[in-house]
């Protein structure tokens, strides 16, 4: 396989993990007796992940822009009209806060994700990333090309980690284990992790708020 198609494996990473339930992995059955999943070790160190996409969340802000505080009062300075134009009515009850996305959540859209890209959607693959799927470094005509050598994909998907604060943000990390079959017949195991953001700020749009992907470290299991 070349890099370029390694690049896009995301969705083989989802195969990965059919195959690794048939493998007799002393790791695994030894996991499996504490009623705990254990994934099969890759190749490679973290962070030289396969997918070519990036495997750290980016530092750009996930809300809404800021207003430009000159462009604020020169909006206040153009005002015009008679003194006691009428005011706009009085707003009304606040609707009720939306609920907050989960831990859950954020592995359900890992979920649709590979969803996605098993049956040939990868718009909706790409719109799970984050920015619309800037987040992905790659334009959707470069996304779905990666997966172009791909004739399906299963994944498992594993227990998140705990939700960490940053800036604006929260991240969670959702571990993988997935297989992914190509056209020539042969299959690849990948494990790795997914780490999801959404943003928290005053203003951010139902969108920003929910889960979405911000980078993916997937690597490689030799047999």
């Amino acid at each position: 396989m070349s890099l370029h198609r390694l690049s896009l494996l995301p969705l083989l990473a989802a195969a990965f993990l059919a195959a690794c339930r048939d493998d007799a992995d002393p790791a695994r059955s030894a996991a499996a007796g504490s009623g705990e999943p254990s994934l099969p070790a890759p190749a490679g160190a973290p962070g030289q992940g396969v997918t070519g996409m990036p495997d750290r969340p980016g530092p750009g802000p996930v809300g809404p822009p800021q207003p430009d505080p000159a462009l604020a009062l020169d909006a206040l300075g153009d005002r015009s009209g008679p003194a006691d134009a009428a005011q706009p009515p009085a707003a009304g009850p606040p609707a009720p806060a939306a609920a907050e996305p989960t831990p859950e959540d954020a592995v359900q859209v890992v979920r649709d994700y590979y969803a996605a890209i098993d049956r040939g959607d990868y718009a909706r693959a790409y719109a799970l990333w984050s920015d619309g799927g800037r987040a992905s470094d790659r334009t959707l005509e470069q996304f779905a090309q990666g997966f172009a050598d791909t004739v399906s994909v299963e994944v498992e998907v594993m227990a998140p980690g705990p939700v960490d604060a940053g800036a604006g943000q929260r991240h969670i990390e959702v571990p993988v284990a997935l297989t992914a079959t190509h056209r020539d017949g042969g299959r690849h195991r990948f494990v790795g992790a997914y780490t999801l953001r959404r943003a928290v700020v005053d203003g951010a749009t139902p969108e920003q708020r929910a889960w979405r992907i911000g980078s993916a470290d997937l690597r490689e299991v030799r047999p």
